[in-house]
Parts: structure tokens; sequence; C-alpha cells
């Protein structure tokens, strides 16, 4: 697989933001009361997230250490800024859904953690892709979650009616209860499917913020995201981190 599909298939399977690393709880919760409402914060996300990836991969050998999260966070307001500016032009009806949620995606944790640990030490194509394969696991998320509810606590799907009318709507899956059952119900489906695929074995267990490998068993010296304990006896002089540990992240 190339480098540009490997990140596309991370970020959809192996390290999908909602479910599987638990990311974006706030707007997914809230703003997926219907299919719709999913789809279009999903989809606003993922360009925010490509945009600034690719951003701030260009400009990572400019952007100083010490500065790097105020750096990030004005480049993603920048796109946020956009983005919510087109939809109040072109999709004002979906821009008034999403509401307030649209200017949170400032502080997602999803993109600043894409920043932080993949476009910071990564080529501008890579990092572009890895932002787009994020957002499409994330979009593919929020519909999934807002299909369900939207069925179950509406009748519709997409706001076509679709339910007979004898068939009473479950209106709790409306409301924000409604989203945890859902969650959860979907997050245990795929752990199911992990487990029947590992037993097959196909271990989707190992999660790479990067390199697809497991980077909590990583013996790989030289690898830009391997974090070491002042303590250790191998640890390189590279100089401390924060709470006292060291990188030992390649040269920018």
């Amino acid at each position: 697989m190339n480098k540009a599909g490997e990140r596309l298939y991370n970020g959809v399977v192996k390290e999908n933001p909602t479910f599987v690393l638990m990311l974006g709880m706030c707007p997914t919760l809230a703003v997926t009361t219907s299919a719709i409402n999913g789809l279009g914060m999903g989809l606003t996300t993922m360009v925010v997230l490509a945009l600034s990836n690719l951003i701030i991969s260009l400009l990572r050998n400019i952007i100083p250490d010490r500065v790097r999260i105020p750096g990030f966070i004005v480049i993603i307001a920048s796109f946020v800024t956009a983005v919510q500016l087109m939809l109040e032009a072109y999709l004002p009806s979906l821009n008034k859904s999403l509401g307030v949620y649209i200017p949170l995606i400032v502080v997602n944790c999803i993109i600043l953690g894409r920043a932080e640990s993949y476009a910071y030490s990564n080529p501008a194509i890579p990092s572009l892709f890895d932002g787009i394969g994020m957002g499409l696991g994330f979009t593919f998320a929020l519909t999934c979650i807002g299909l369900v509810r939207e069925l179950l606590g509406a009748g519709d799907i997409f706001g076509v009616h679709i339910l007979p009318d004898f068939i009473e709507p479950i209106r709790i899956f409306g409301q924000a209860p409604g989203a945890f059952f859902v969650l959860a119900a979907l997050v245990a489906l795929q752990n199911y499917v992990k487990e029947k695929r590992k037993n097959a074995g196909r271990d989707y267990e190992k999660i790479g913020s990067g390199c697809s490998e497991d980077c909590m068993n990583c013996k790989e010296k030289g690898c830009s995201r391997r974090f070491y304990d002042e303590t250790a006896a191998d640890a390189p002089d590279t100089g401390k981190g924060r709470n006292g540990a060291v990188s030992d992240r390649e040269d920018k």
C-alpha cells in the first residue's frame, strides 16, 4: 500500500478518531441528531483538518518549537473562519443547525492532535492525506451515528420519512442520552468485528500514530515519535521535553 493509501486507510479504519481513538466526543454527541448534520459536521472538519495539516507541514521548519501550539491554533482558526463564512453564504440552514460547533472546530482535539503527532513531523503530501483520512473517518462515524439516531428517533433517513405510521419512533434517540446509546452500540459492534478478525489471524489492535506500527512497543531509536524516559539507559541527549521526558524527533 502506498503512503497516501496507508494514511487514508489508517484514518478510516485503524485509527478512526471516533470509534477507535474516542476523540472529538463533544460534536459527535451533540450534532448527530440527523444524518445530514453528521455528514455536514464531518466534511467541514475534514476540510479544516486536511488544509491545516498541509500548511503546518509546509511551515514545520519555520514555526518555533516553543510556540508551535499557538501557531497551530492560528492556522486552524483561519481555516475555520473561512469555512464558516462559506457555510453562511451557501449552506445557511446547515450552518444554523451546527451552530456553535463550527467555531469550536478550532479547539477540536482531533485537529490539534494530528497537527502535533503527524503534520509537524512529516512531509506535506502524507500530512495532507493523513488529514483527509482522519476527516473521512470522522465523517463516516458521525454519519453512521446520525443515521441510527434519526431512524430510531424520528423514523427518517436524510429527512425522508420511511417508517410506517403505525410504528412509533423512540424519541429518546433524538435526545442527548440516545447519542451515548448509539455510540456505545457502534463501538461494541466495531470491537466485535475486530475480535473476529484477530481470531482469524489479522491483528488490528496495534495503533501507530503516523507509521502504522505499534508505537508503545517500538524499539526503533531513530523513530520520530518514540519518547524516552529520562532515566532510561538508552535515552539520547537531545534535551528535556514536557514532564521530564525527552524526544528523539527527527530534524525537521
